[in-house]
This record gives C-alpha cells, sequence and structure tokens, in this order.
C-alpha cells in the first residue's frame, strides 16, 4: 500500500533527493533539519558525480544514480555549478594501469563510457601534470555540481514542505509513526525516513556508522589548469583503508573556476578542526601532481564528517523491525552520488513498486542484529 504521508529527517543531499522524490510520487512530505537544508557533510564535500566500479554493489548504485541525475543537471539553475568535466583517473606506474585496465572492464561490461588513455594521451588531456604519468582512464560522463545549492532547488521543485527550525531529539515509529521534536512536540507521517548523515546514529539505536574525517582545500580562481575531475589510481587502495590516515591526489575544476583539491580520511576523528599536518602531506602530493599548484593562493580549507559503514556500502530501506521507519544513510563520500538511487529505493518501498535497481545489498537487514 502506498504511503500518505513522510517525514524525512535529514535535509544534506540525500535526504532532499529521498523527500523530492516522494513528493514526486504523491506523497506529501516534511523534511526536518536543525542545520537547515544542505549543510553537515553536503556543504563540505566536493560535488563529484562519479562512477565507481567496485564492488558490484557499489557500481549498481552509482551508475543507476547517475543516470537518474543526469535527468536533473541540465535542469538546476546556473548557480548549482553543473558542469559535465569528466573523471580522469590517472596512473603512475604499470600497477596502477593495471587497475584501470581492469576498471575499463567493469565499466564496459556495466554500459558506462570509458576510455584507456596512454601517458602521452593523459598529457594531451593535461598538459599541466608532471611528466612521465603511466597512462589513465578517461570516464567522460561524470560531472560535478553544488550538492547544498541542487538539494535546496529540489526540495522547491517538489513542493516539500521544510520544517527547518526544529531541532530532532528522537525518531519513534514504533505504532504511532512519529518524529519528537526537541519541545516535545510530535508529527505523525505513514513513514518516517532517517537521513540524517553521521546524526542518524543518535536518531536510531545500532546503526553501525563511524565518523570519516576529511579535509579540502579550494584555490583562488584557475581556470585554466585542468579540464577535467583527476583522481589519482591509488585512491582506489586508500579509501577502502580501514584504519590508516591516509592522503591521496583528488582536484576538481569548478564552473566558477576554482579548484577543490584533496583528499584525506581520517576515522573516529569528530572534531571539524583543520589538522595541519594533515593538509601539509595533502598539499605536498597534490603539487608533486601539479606542480602549477604551487603559485595558486589557497582561498579556503574545511573539513566535513562523512559516515561510514562497517562494509563500505549504504544502509538503505525499511528498518528491520520497524517496517514503517526507513534508513538511508552511511553513504560516505558518496552521499551526492549515490543520492539519487537512494531516493528511488526509498520510494520504491513507500509506493510498492517494483525495484529497478536491487535492493538488498544495501538492505538494513544485514546489520538486523544490532539494530534490534
Amino acid at each position: 500500500m502506498t504511503a500518505r504521508s513522510a517525514i524525512v529527517v535529514g535535509a544534506g543531499i540525500v535526504g532532499s533527493c529521498c523527500a523530492s522524490t516522494l513528493a514526486r510520487r504523491g506523497i506529501a512530505t516534511t523534511i526536518i533539519d536543525p542545520r537547515g537544508v544542505g549543510q553537515g557533510a553536503t556543504s563540505a564535500g566536493m560535488g563529484h558525480i562519479v562512477v565507481m566500479d567496485d564492488p558490484a554493489p557499489e557500481l549498481a548504485i552509482t551508475k543507476r544514480s547517475r543516470d537518474l541525475w543526469d535527468e536533473i543537471l541540465p535542469l538546476l539553475p546556473k548557480d548549482a555549478g553543473f558542469r559535465r568535466c569528466g573523471t580522469l583517473w590517472i596512473a603512475t606506474d604499470d600497477a596502477e594501469f593495471s587497475e584501470a585496465r581492469a576498471k575499463h572492464a567493469r565499466f564496459n561490461a556495466a554500459g558506462v563510457e570509458s576510455h584507456l588513455l596512454t601517458g602521452a594521451q593523459v598529457a594531451a588531456e593535461e598538459p599541466h601534470l608532471r611528466p612521465g604519468l603511466f597512462g589513465g582512464l578517461l570516464v567522460p560522463g561524470d560531472s560535478i555540481v553544488l550538492p547544498a545549492v541542487a538539494a535546496r532547488w529540489l526540495l522547491r521543485e517538489a513542493g516539500v514542505v521544510s520544517d527547518g527550525p526544529a531541532s530532532v531529539r528522537a525518531v519513534m515509529t514504533i505504532g504511532a509513526n512519529q518524529v519528537t521534536l526537541d519541545d516535545g512536540s510530535r508529527l505523525y507521517a505513514d513513514i518516517i525516513v532517517n537521513a540524517a548523515g553521521l546524526w542518524s546514529r543518535e536518531l536510531t539505536r545500532g546503526l553501525p556508522l563511524r565518523a570519516r574525517k576529511g579535509h579540502l582545500w579550494m584555490t583562488a580562481r584557475a581556470p585554466d589548469l585542468c579540464r577535467h575531475q583527476i583522481v589519482a589510481l591509488d585512491y582506489i587502495k586508500k579509501v577502502h583503508s580501514t584504519d590508516a590516515v591516509t592522503t591521496s591526489f583528488n582536484i576538481q575544476p569548478r564552473a566558477s573556476g576554482h579548484l577543490v583539491v584533496g583528499s584525506s580520511r581520517q576515522f573516529d576523528v569528530e572534531t571539524e578542526a583543520v589538522d595541519a599536518p594533515i593538509l601539509g602531506a595533502m598539499t605536498e602530493l597534490a603539487t608533486t601532481f601539479l606542480p602549477s599548484l604551487v603559485a595558486i593562493q589557497t582561498e579556503r580549507v574545511w573539513t566535513g564528517l562523512r559516515a561510514a559503514t562497517p562494509d563500505g556500502l549504504p544502509i538503505i530501506g525499511p528498518h528491520p523491525s520497524i517496517p514503517s521507519l526507513y534508513l538511508a544513510a552511511g553513504h560516505e563520500g558518496l552521499g551526492l552520488t549515490m543520492s539519487m538511487a537512494t531516493a528511488e529505493i526509498i520510494a520504491d518501498f513507500a509506493t510498492g513498486r517494483a525495484p529497478l535497481l536491487d535492493p538488498s545489498p544495501y538492505a538494513p537487514s544485514r546489520f538486523k542484529e544490532l539494530l534490534a
């Protein structure tokens, strides 16, 4: 049976996509976030819509989500900063180029366009990169967008009611299908969606989420320094590291002409303070790959806290013991990329529609014992 009403807790890009999709399906939807729309990890992210290829469930959800974003991106206002810059994965040696070949094969099997490049072709695409790179893989369909702007637009276009000033103290859906606010008042709906990022674990007992902190920095305008989102292929093994503090090279050319440079990963650090040694390691690595960065002024440095799960996949779908509570959390650094497909899964459950994407790899029931 289709839900008639919904409350989404969390107005980041995942929650905003969930709310707008539910509303477009004819469900009266309210979104609640004391921080307002597009804050938290959403405002701290790079804004990269990218197909990731390993493991297979990550490929499935990022491809589906990018396809859904492709329907929306041309409609966004200019200040959303949409740019289809593609992603250029760069290899420094034969081992990394072997990974590029493996990615190319997986993309090809999934129907995602990609092109293997020699070192000379990489240099032709991005002449400011340091010489001597082994090769790369170009994925032309990836895009960038400012997720906070996109979130606000999605809610406005779908007519979602936003209840921003209220602070959610607890989500209690057993029987009453309700959200309790910090002033003691309660809101009721057929379904509640907990899409509050790292904050989700405070609202739903047992959610196995860990903070994963990341640093980014933005340069002054340098519109000619790079054309693509460039990612070093060693990013793959570093992003799947379990506990080590890691840095990798990742640079994004925003539509404004600014460059956003990353990135770092730290588990279980929940302060947003900038860590000078980590920032120094990022800067050193970035200027090794793109020496011209040395001469460009830094305008801003910031951090963000992402919600990571034990198996690296998001938690999406009905709570295993509270059917009227849906979970949409644990996207780590891929919240924007996965947001549209996440919303589709939630809306399919809410309306009883047969899903296009198999939801089982992301099901909350895989953590049933913790969520009991």
